[in-house]
């Protein structure tokens, strides 16, 4: 049986306890996983979540924040929607 096989016959159950298992370092029994079992285990929940989640749910997702121009106020971020063609003057900070 290959990787692809085995990935198949992941089920929701089984995400769970793999996932579970990268979280606490611990099998369900309560021993110890290996490095190579830890990293093995957390490819198996990624490549599940790719193939069965929708990107904002999957293991490891960071909603995007909405672009915030340097250094800039709510205020600024206002009159540059207004006209977006208006000269902004670049902020440095230390």
């Amino acid at each position: 049986m290959d990787i692809e096989q085995v990935l198949q016959a992941v089920t929701p159950d089984v995400y769970e306890k793999l996932k579970l298992a990268v979280e606490i370092g611990k099998w369900p029994d309560g021993s110890k996983l290996s490095a190579e079992q830890r990293a093995t285990c957390l490819q198996a929940v990624i490549t599940y979540d790719s193939q069965h989640k929708p990107e904002s749910e999957r293991v490891g997702f960071i909603a995007p924040k909405k672009h915030q121009h340097c250094g800039s106020t709510t205020g600024e971020i206002a009159e540059a929607d207004e006209n977006p063609q208006a000269d902004k003057p670049l902020k440095w900070q230390h």
